[in-house]
């Protein structure tokens, strides 16, 4: 729990508040700033407004982020994250790994993706789609193999 002044206005935030308040919030296109909750990341401005009801006019997104990070969530700039690969037998792949790190938390899932960077993910390829078509974003979309046979790399030797 904190509690943050924000437009003149005192609140006290919970993660449970954060969670509740993306829990059906579409995230909007990452600018340059961006927190993770759960395994989507939102922009600190859009989760902060949904919080308080406030226009996001009336507040930065360094305070958003400064309760964001208070409350313990990541909070990141667009590019300057690269995932490492957490086995280093994965050295050799592409990009040394990389991809398949960013893309762990999304196996069995549709994802948009642009680069190493996962732009949004759904159960259903339809809502990916609509996501770009609603922010006028083009993407790469597929789904995340969530097994090695899904993928079609198993090997029975």
């Amino acid at each position: 729990m904190t509690t943050a002044r924000v437009a003149g206005n005192v609140f006290d935030f919970s993660v449970s508040d954060v969670e509740r308040a993306v829990a059906e919030l579409d995230p909007e296109p990452i600018r340059e700033h961006y927190v993770v909750v759960g395994r989507r990341r939102y922009p600190p401005k859009q989760v902060l407004a949904a919080m308080t009801r406030l226009d996001r006019a009336d507040f930065t997104t360094h305070q958003a982020r400064s309760i964001l990070v208070r409350l313990g969530f990541g909070v990141h700039r667009r590019g300057h994250e690269v995932p490492r690969p957490r086995d280093p037998a994965m050295a050799d792949w592409p990009h040394g790994g990389a991809e398949a790190a960013a893309l762990a938390p999304y196996k069995g899932r549709f994802v948009a993706q642009d680069g190493l960077e996962v732009l949004y993910d759904s159960d259903s390829p339809y809502d990916v789609a609509r996501w770009l078509r609603k922010n006028g974003l083009r993407a790469r979309v597929w789904k995340v193999p969530a097994t090695a046979e899904d993928a079609g790399s198993f090997n029975t030797w």
